[in-house]
């Protein structure tokens, strides 16, 4: 598949048949975050991947996917046969980021105007997604609402933070999300050339 017909085709997911993913599908699907950038080549970024139907039970709870359904949408959190959870370690960057070859001309680290933990998990996390979609596969992403307890049931170390959940899996036909509706923001109010009213 070109690239641009996966970035087409990639979007949030939100119901799967229960038809299981090869092993070595869903390892490469995985395998993309390694892929993404990396501040400093820190390597901050670690994946969990959950294909254990009590584990992928659990995060559903702690997602309160009971209401969700609820509103009338499918269970697509415990549904989807594999999750794909992106975690990152702040403490990995500041470690990196105190090394000789990246501190200031002062010897201090840097004052880091953008926290690059977080952009390298987005990264990471849109890999994922599009290596979903390349593979023939769907896929979806949920904030976690319990972050603490998410890290806790997979044994996260305590330096990393889960930034969420990808489900992945076959798709099956969605209730697609209401937020839908507002439609895409025209191109030239969010696409800028040379400055911010270039167009």
């Amino acid at each position: 598949m070109e690239f641009k017909e996966t970035l087409a085709r990639r979007r949030m997911v939100r119901n799967y048949t229960e038809q299981p993913i090869p092993g070595d599908v869903l390892n490469r699907i995985a395998g993309a975050a390694l892929r993404a950038p990396s501040a400093g080549y820190s390597q901050g970024v670690s994946v969990v991947t959950v294909v254990d139907s009590a584990q992928r039970q659990a995060i559903a709870h702690l997602a309160d996917e009971a209401g969700y359904v609820e509103l009338g949408f499918d269970p697509w959190i415990s549904r989807a046969p594999a999750h794909i959870v992106i975690a990152v370690s702040e403490q990995v960057y500041k470690d990196r980021y105190a090394e000789p070859d990246k501190l200031d001309a002062d010897g201090k680290e840097i004052d880091w105007p953008v926290p690059y933990w977080w952009v390298d998990a987005g990264a990471a996390m849109m890999a994922v997604l599009l290596a979903a979609v390349d593979e023939g596969l769907a896929a979806g992403f949920l904030g976690v609402h319990s972050v603490p307890s998410l890290a806790r049931l997979l044994d996260m170390p305590p330096e990393f933070t889960p930034i969420g959940v990808i489900t992945v899996g076959y798709r099956a036909p969605d209730r697609r999300s209401s937020s839908l509706k507002r439609g895409r923001k025209a191109r030239d109010q969010v696409l800028h050339l040379d400055r911010w009213a270039g167009s």
